[in-house]
């Protein structure tokens, strides 16, 4: 199925491409030839078109942005973080990065997440679920549930789903908010919510993980473990990976729920896991971050910091970052466990609490004070950082969407697309 739409996917830049070199062929003249389209096989944030003069040897281009999704909480259903499709926002223009819009919901958000043009989140405290417009802001719709809303939305084939302290499982359609099911778990849902292959996959504080009917809430499975679940999960090969606080990473296969394995963590969880080339990371209470082979659950490596690591993890290039309540920020080789470079945030009291992005070779992460940052993902070194709120960033389509937890949505776009000058850092809001 997923090679299908990618092959969809790729036949419409194809087209695009074509498109794109017909226009320019049109306005460079008779002659002209086109010897290069850059269009990746799957969607990207900006693809460069060119054509070459086969009289003249002249050669014009043209960047085109083609739409790519952040339809899960960490992007894709592997729980990466990482989007490997921006084309638009890299280190040399980061710097530029400027207010777009903003949207006050009066209440700490959740992460958000993008799909066809449309931004979903959750407003927590006021219990009110948004979808907005990506491009300017503007509302589109609203939806009120019976409590907190603390669980990232997810958002697949027209449906956004998310869960709610008032013990509910939500699935509203997406152009319209209307409530087409809920399903009712023991007790607070506040996890994010991860859709695959016709399923929903969500924990809740009654100690059990669900899988249910996409289409129609009807559960399909559930699993009990020690303890509350607090972790959003991730999904490879058929196998579904979330943590506990019973201390445990699980393993369990996607289909039936039947349990592959688990491993102990030491200390109670709540950070969730990322799966990639056969290895699931995952941080713990008990200070260190884990590598586990995805198959068996044996401990390949672990890294060791002074304090708990409660953020998900982001997986990028054979490289995985992370921060650390000890208020720095970790690149590790994600094969080895190396370090590769620490940066620190200045913050050793719960420091760092949201989770990394990455994208086009930048990594961005906010400390637990409300400043976001914007590092080198290949040496650490700060390129930006200004004051938003604590928040967990989404990188796409050339713009920066944060759900803060002052209340309110921000974008940001750069200001320019090539190598830009440092752009003073707001201190306040835009």
């Amino acid at each position: 199925m997923l090679s299908s739409l990618h092959f969809m996917r790729s036949r419409r830049i194809a087209l695009v491409a074509v498109l794109c070199a017909a226009l320019l062929l049109t306005l460079v003249g008779v002659g002209w030839r086109v010897t290069a389209v850059h269009a990746a096989s799957v969607p990207a944030s900006a693809q460069q078109i060119k054509a070459v003069g086969s009289r003249n040897g002249h050669m014009a281009s043209q960047n085109v942005v083609v739409q790519t999704d952040w339809p899960q909480p960490r992007f894709d259903v592997q729980g990466t973080g990482y989007n490997p499709f921006e084309r638009v926002i890299s280190p040399l223009n980061v710097t530029s990065l400027t207010w777009d819009w903003k949207f006050s919901a009066g209440s700490s958000l959740t992460a958000p997440v993008i799909a066809n043009g449309t931004v979903f989140f959750g407003a927590s405290y006021s219990h009110v679920f948004y979808a907005l417009k990506a491009s300017t802001g503007a509302e589109l719709w609203s939806f009120t549930a019976g409590d907190i809303l603390a669980s990232a939305p997810a958002v697949a084939n027209g449906v956004v789903y998310f869960g709610s302290t008032d013990h509910n499982v939500y699935a509203l359609n997406a152009a319209t908010g209307t409530e087409l099911w809920s399903f009712t778990t023991g007790w607070a849902v506040a996890t994010p919510a991860l859709v695959a292959n016709g399923a929903v996959y969500i924990g809740s504080a009654d100690d059990s993980f669900y899988a249910l009917d996409a289409a129609t809430g009807a559960k399909l499975w559930s699993f009990a473990t020690g303890s509350y679940i607090q972790s959003g999960a991730a999904l490879a090969n058929g196998i579904v990976y979330f943590t506990s606080s019973d201390q445990n990473i699980y393993a369990l296969n996607a289909s039936t729920g039947a349990k592959l394995w688990s491993f102990h963590l030491g200390s109670s969880a709540s950070s969730s896991p990322a799966v990639v080339n056969g290895i699931v990371y995952v941080g713990s209470g008990d200070d260190h971050l884990y590598a586990l082979d995805a198959n068996t659950g044996a401990k390949l490596w672990t890294f060791a910091t002074s304090n708990t690591v409660w953020t998900a993890p982001a997986v990028a290039n054979d490289v995985v970052y992370f921060g650390d309540i000890d208020g720095n920020v970790y690149a590790l080789n994600a094969t080895t466990g190396a370090k590769l470079w620490l940066f620190f945030t200045g913050i050793e009291s719960d420091g760092v609490t949201s989770a990394p992005t990455v994208a086009n070779g930048v990594l961005y992460i906010s400390s637990v004070n409300g400043i976001q940052y914007q590092l080198n993902a290949n040496t650490g070194a700060k390129l930006r950082a200004f004051y938003v709120g604590n928040a967990s960033p989404v990188v796409v389509n050339g713009m920066v969407y944060i759900g803060s937890d002052n209340g309110n949505m921000y974008a940001l776009h750069p200001s320019c697309i090539v190598r830009c000058p440092v752009v003073p850092a707001k201190q306040s809001e835009p």
